[in-house]
């Protein structure tokens, strides 16, 4: 019974626990003995709050018993990026220097997620405050492993989330996507990963990459959890500035609707990577073909279902995104890292009496790992006074040309007048820890795909579509204007249950 539990959604198990059918606390031990074995190889945790999720697990059936209302998410058992503060529990972004920081606090995500009655049962591995794809960075070994093939890794910087919601380690999780950070270890991990509208979710009590681009979001193992989800963690908060005052719809009703009339446009600029070579002359490189043959099977089946796909939609601005990810998210990484100082954030390296700046020096050099200094080496050279035009300007200039594209061809009075545009999530399935035949450019580039959209600040989705002859997960996104995550998630919803129909028939 236990590992059928653990296989349930989000729903199903909340249904089961309001109903009295199961209760939070049986649900909770099923979830936490699947972790401590697969954990063993997974390594999707840097911290298992066991002793916090027993006591809420029991504080929801006691709600239950004495016939008290409960929330949505009644008894789930989740996971949560350890870039998200919580109250009692250490956060350490993944980073040595927060190696022993207990945050006296909750993140509003964490707050909402229990105000919801979902129980946390940990805190997931990431690269070091969120910096990197593939989840090598961080400061806790072993790094996650991939778990539809071990040698392979789980994507970054969410990739501990992904790895424990695809490994059952809990049925859902928080991440944070800065570049694609949610979607591409989703696409890795064969789940769901969405991206919101830059301010549909309060970023605050997560710790800070780059904050123009920052954003929190689910990763599940259907769209109805994510929608179920988004019904919890979307809306204002007053204590994050950039969150929209906007009406929140029921994203649960909104995927009972059909997909008859909807525009969905897809991009020849999203079939190909086009790395940029040293001169500034562009080099395309064709994706996996296999990602290719999915994404047609996915414009098929919403062809099918009464969308109009729209050919050839023109996004020439999107190849940038990459190398001007690289200069604005490391000139803000940058600027973020600075409370850093081992005085008032962050361990304290040895006692010194003398020199301040030597504490920082040295509480720095041990805290930090290679990947953040290197960021924060070449933040500060790029937003030297001398170098703001050649860098930091065109790399605005060329975030103003991205989300001209998405302005464009989303425009409700222009040529193409879109509701949704189909791509790829990566350019290529999971790769190997050896990097064994895998061409290193493509591994540079594989957020070309996914960075655009924090770029325009626009939200997007992805999830399973399908496996390589190798049986790894390929994942497709949609992407939306501002605010349209609910015909995100209806599209998705789509695709899902048609590729669900057609693999029983198989």
């Amino acid at each position: 019974m236990n590992s059928d539990l653990i296989r349930l959604s989000a729903f199903e198990q909340a249904e089961l626990v309001r109903s009295k059918r199961i209760s939070a606390t049986e649900l909770l031990d099923a979830a936490l003995t699947q972790t401590a074995e697969s954990e063993k190889q997974i390594h999707a945790f840097i911290t298992i709050c066991e002793k916090e999720s027993i006591n809420k697990a029991r504080e929801v059936d006691r709600k239950i018993a004495a016939g008290e209302p409960t929330g949505p998410l009644a008894g789930v058992p989740y996971s949560a990026k350890d870039m998200f503060c919580t109250r009692g529990i250490r956060t350490t972004g993944g980073s040595g220097i927060l190696r022993g920081w207990i945050p006296p606090y909750n993140a509003a995500a964490v707050e909402r997620m229990g105000s919801a009655d979902a129980v946390l049962i940990g805190k997931t591995n990431c690269d070091e405050f969120g910096m990197g794809g593939t989840n090598e960075s961080t400061a806790f070994m072993p790094c996650p492993r991939n778990p539809h093939d071990p040698e392979r890794v789980a994507g970054g910087s969410s990739g501990g989330s992904a790895a424990a919601v695809a490994a059952y380690e809990g049925t859902v999780s928080l991440g944070t996507d800065t570049g694609g950070s949610i979607r591409e270890p989703a696409a890795f991990c064969g789940v769901v990963g969405l991206k919101p509208t830059y301010g549909r979710v309060s970023r605050w009590g997560t710790i800070a990459f780059a904050s123009s681009m920052d954003t929190v979001g689910p990763i599940t193992r259907s769209v109805k959890d994510a929608a179920l989800m988004m019904n919890v963690l979307a809306g204002f908060d007053a204590r994050d500035n950039v969150t929209g005052r906007v009406p929140v719809p029921d994203f649960l009703s909104e995927l009972k609707k059909d997909i008859t009339g909807l525009r969905v446009g897809i991009s020849p600029d999203f079939l190909n990577l086009t790395v940029l070579n040293d001169d500034g002359s562009p080099d395309d490189h064709p994706i996996d073909p296999e990602i290719t043959d999915a994404l047609m099977r996915a414009a098929d089946i919403l062809a099918s279902a009464g969308a109009e796909v729209i050919w050839d939609v023109p996004m020439p601005n999107t190849k940038y995104s990459v190398p001007a990810y690289f200069v604005i998210s490391r000139i803000e990484a940058y600027s973020n890292l600075q409370r850093y100082d081992g005085l008032k954030y962050g361990q304290r390296a040895g006692t010194h009496d003398g020199d301040m700046y030597d504490l920082f020096a040295e509480s720095r050099e041990a805290g930090f790992g290679h990947e953040v200094k290197l960021r924060i080496l070449t933040g500060l050279f790029i937003s030297r006074k001398e170098f703001y035009e050649k860098y930091y300007l065109r790399a605005q200039r060329a975030r103003a040309l991205i989300r001209s594209d998405y302005d464009r061809v989303f425009d409700p009075a222009g040529k193409y007048r879109l509701d949704l545009l189909l791509t790829p999530s990566t350019p290529l399935p999971a790769f190997r820890f050896d990097r064994n035949g895998t061409d290193p450019r493509l591994v540079r580039y594989a957020d070309q795909f996914t960075a655009p959209m924090n770029f325009a600040g626009i939200p997007g989705i992805s999830l399973p579509a399908g496996r390589t002859a190798d049986g790894l997960p390929i994942g497709v996104q949609f992407v939306g204007n501002d605010y349209s995550e609910a015909i995100l998630l209806r599209a998705a919803g789509v695709v899902e249950q048609a590729l669900a129909s057609q693999q029983e028939k198989v």
